[in-house]
């Protein structure tokens, strides 16, 4: 198993990558030219910028067996069909059963923008959203 880690805007690469290197876990990460990020004890490839070139990147990189961390809907949907598995960056694992919907309520959430009206943005990060983050992950991490 390697994690492959959708690093753009990614909250919780360094909390990853502990808790990978707690489990000799190999981790990748993918960006855009606009995040270099570098972890030791990681391996980083960087993408240029355009829209969708990291996802499609991770897409093509990803095996059955692997875990990857993200919080889009589109590239964890691109992913459970290579079976992988997928976590977001608050411990919410996307899965056959729950895919549907959430891509259902980004469409309309996207229909809402076009017609002008904005949904409230997200608040600031919490220790709790780490807490339930790092036990989903050591719960994957620990059965695999």
């Amino acid at each position: 198993m390697t994690i492959l880690i959708d690093a753009d805007g990614c909250p919780v690469v360094d909390l990853t990558v502990q808790t990978a290197a707690k489990y000799n876990v190999p981790v990748l990460i993918l960006c855009d030219t606009a995040h270099q990020i570098q972890r030791d004890g990681t391996q980083t490839l960087t993408f240029d910028k355009g829209a969708d070139s990291v996802d499609f990147a991770l897409v093509n990189r990803v095996h059955p067996g692997d875990l990857v961390i993200t919080q889009d809907y589109g590239l964890a949907s691109m992913c459970l069909a290579r079976r992988a598995r997928v976590l977001n960056q608050n411990g919410l694992e996307y899965t056959p059963e729950n895919i549907d919907g959430l891509l259902f309520r980004r469409h309309e959430n996207k229909k809402l923008l076009r017609a002008g009206k904005h949904p409230k943005g997200a608040s600031k990060r919490t220790k709790e959203q780490d807490t339930a983050y790092k036990n989903a992950l050591e719960k994957i991490l620990q059965i695999m």
